[in-house]
């Protein structure tokens, strides 16, 4: 046989056993598992309602992870979600902020916006929303004010969505989240209850840490209520919930560093080689690499100021609400692994869905990691994944919470909820 007929021969059986092994391809029949998603509620604080860039707006809410999440539900009989939106003519909310420029030296340039602001007196209060609701997110709250009677006064973005005015609502923020019948829940919260004893650098006394006892008590108090599903039945609803990032892996804590304002420093001042603190015990002495500086002590041009240069002189120290110091970051870090526990344990004794968003958040510290080909890091401005006041996310870092929720609620309740296209969703908006 001549070779080409061979090779002929050859090719035709090849062709012949590559179509008998083609696997067969079958299309994933969208499911809902054991789980009834027909009415979600997403309960929460800052991050659940989609606070960003140092506020509540209509773009923030409009990219919220609970609002990703209950679109993507619709392919397994998700109902609607609503979102207490701020009117268009409104759509700055409480304020935020926007990146302008860049400073010769590269240095971001934050400016604010307060062109259409929901905000009406006194107070200030905002604008109250009066329609449906299943975002229940609350920018402030801890979970040490859950069952506070009068937490509605004093908190003006639970407020607006109270029917009272101060001072007379006296309805907790677990009675509202409860009066009407759900059938699944998210609750993501815990970030407050140590997050203000950072961001004040442990400086305030009002924002102390929640005690671990008391939150370990009204922790499993909510996940007992919400499983109720706005009822009396236990176990009428299924739910997620998440535990709470290391704040000290933020931008607001990573970005000034100790050898970046040295640096700064010496540009004018080669003779200088510390910066002197005071320790949250009243204590003077020479910063070091184990003491978190605020990202607002940076925007705050106070160093070298004064007759005695501020910060540069034992004399003249940074004060403690710029700082937090080594012990009292020490204080943080003690306190998110309690708090965490006690999430992971109230998630298997009650066999819900558990997210772990102190991880996967953490996956983002140094060099990132890879986002549909883009690197994604936790990187102030750069990084893409927080938004401009370096603890809250932008679109896209909140888009890849939402798919971590997703994931979790799929392995869990044998659903097959589709996850978020991130590409979806931006990063830090660039003048």
């Amino acid at each position: 046989m001549k070779s080409h007929y061979i090779f002929k021969s050859i090719l035709a059986v090849a062709v012949i056993a590559m179509a008998s092994c083609k696997p067969e391809l079958k299309s994933i029949t969208p499911s809902k598992g054991t789980a009834d998603f027909s009415r979600y509620i997403a309960v929460g604080n800052s991050l659940t309602s989609g606070y960003a860039d140092n506020g509540l707006y209509l773009e923030g809410q409009q990219n919220s992870f609970p609002l990703m999440i209950a679109t993507q539900m619709k392919t397994v009989g998700g109902g609607e979600f609503y979102t207490p939106f701020f009117r268009e003519d409104q759509s700055d909310g409480s304020g935020h902020v926007r990146l302008a420029s860049f400073t010769a030296t590269g240095l971001p340039v934050i400016v604010p916006v307060a062109d259409k602001l929901a905000v009406r007196g006194p107070g200030p209060l905002y604008t109250k929303y009066t329609g449906e609701l299943n975002n229940y997110g609350v920018p402030g709250i801890k979970l040490g004010l859950i069952t506070f009677a009068q937490y509605g006064n004093l908190n003006p973005f639970y407020e607006r969505l109270l029917p009272g005015v101060p001072p007379n609502n006296t309805t907790t923020y677990l009675d509202f989240v409860t009066a009407k019948p759900f059938t699944f829940f998210s609750m993501w919260l815990g970030n407050n209850d140590i997050l203000g004893y950072a961001t004040t650098g442990g400086a305030s006394p009002a924002d102390q840490p929640t005690p671990k006892a008391t939150f370990t008590a009204l922790y499993n108090l909510a996940a007992s209520k919400l499983m109720m599903g706005g009822g009396t039945t236990a176990g009428a609803a299924k739910g997620v919930v998440s535990t709470i990032p290391d704040v000290l892996t933020t931008p607001f804590f990573t970005t000034v560093t100790l050898p970046t304002l040295l640096k700064t420093v010496q540009a004018a001042a080669p003779t200088i080689t510390a910066l002197w603190i005071t320790t949250g015990t009243g204590t003077v002495r020479a910063a070091t690499t184990q003491d978190y500086f605020l990202l607002t002590l940076s925007s705050a041009n106070v160093i070298g100021t004064g007759a005695i240069p501020y910060g540069l002189a034992p004399q003249n120290p940074i004060e403690s609400k710029w700082v937090l110091d080594k012990d009292e970051a020490a204080v943080v870090a003690d306190y998110t692994n309690a708090y965490n526990a006690t999430i992971k344990s109230v998630a298997a004794a009650n066999s819900l869905a558990l997210v772990d968003a102190n991880a996967l958040l953490k996956e983002y510290t140094g060099t990132g990691k890879m986002v549909n080909g883009a690197t994604v890091s936790s990187a102030y401005v750069t990084g893409n994944l927080f938004s401009l006041d370096g603890i809250h996310l932008t679109p896209m870092g909140y888009s890849l919470i939402a798919n971590e929720f997703i994931r979790s609620i799929n392995g869990k309740y044998g659903s097959s909820i589709p996850t978020v296209d991130v590409t979806k969703y931006r990063g830090v908006k660039f003048p």
